[in-house]
């Protein structure tokens, strides 16, 4: 037998390389359609809370909010934006600056929005016209959502 011919015989190689490159793609294919069939792609991604709330207004005193059931939610990643009058200002109001808000929001806790001590900034115009979000933002500011909307009767 001639050591250089076996050296040089590649007759095998080509064939043998085809078929592991087939099975890999094959299997690669395989993980990628079922990781997506089972579900495992979406939880890459953060998920917004699901929530409702209600609100009630007061002529001319107060408006409530409250989270009628679904999600816990961080107070922290809670706000309410929109207008509260005809001015032009908006408000932007984190749920945890109204003292008795906790840390966590769940079903059947709310916020009383009337200017008292606690936030005067935030009073509800004397005849009603207000435009407001309750909008969850997650603590690394990458998602928002409106999770609840209200307008006054005069908006």
């Amino acid at each position: 037998m001639d050591l250089k011919q076996l050296f040089n015989d590649d007759d095998a190689v080509s064939p043998v390389i085809g078929v592991i490159l087939m099975v890999a793609i094959t299997v690669i294919l395989a993980a990628v359609i079922a990781s997506f069939v089972l579900g495992l792609g979406d939880q890459t991604q953060s998920a917004t809370p699901q929530a409702s709330f209600s609100f009630d207004y007061e002529s001319g005193t107060s408006l409530s909010v409250t989270h009628d059931g679904g999600d816990t939610i961080n107070a922290n990643e809670l706000y309410i934006r929109g207008q509260l009058d005809t001015s032009t200002t908006n408000v932007d109001l984190q749920w945890s600056d109204f003292g008795s808000a906790g840390t966590e929001v769940t079903a059947g806790q709310g916020i009383t929005i009337d200017g008292s001590a606690s936030n005067p900034s935030a009073a509800v115009a004397p005849d009603g016209t207000y435009d407001i979000r309750v909008v969850y933002e997650s603590a690394e500011g990458d998602s928002s959502a409106t999770l609840g909307q209200d307008s006054g009767p005069e908006a």
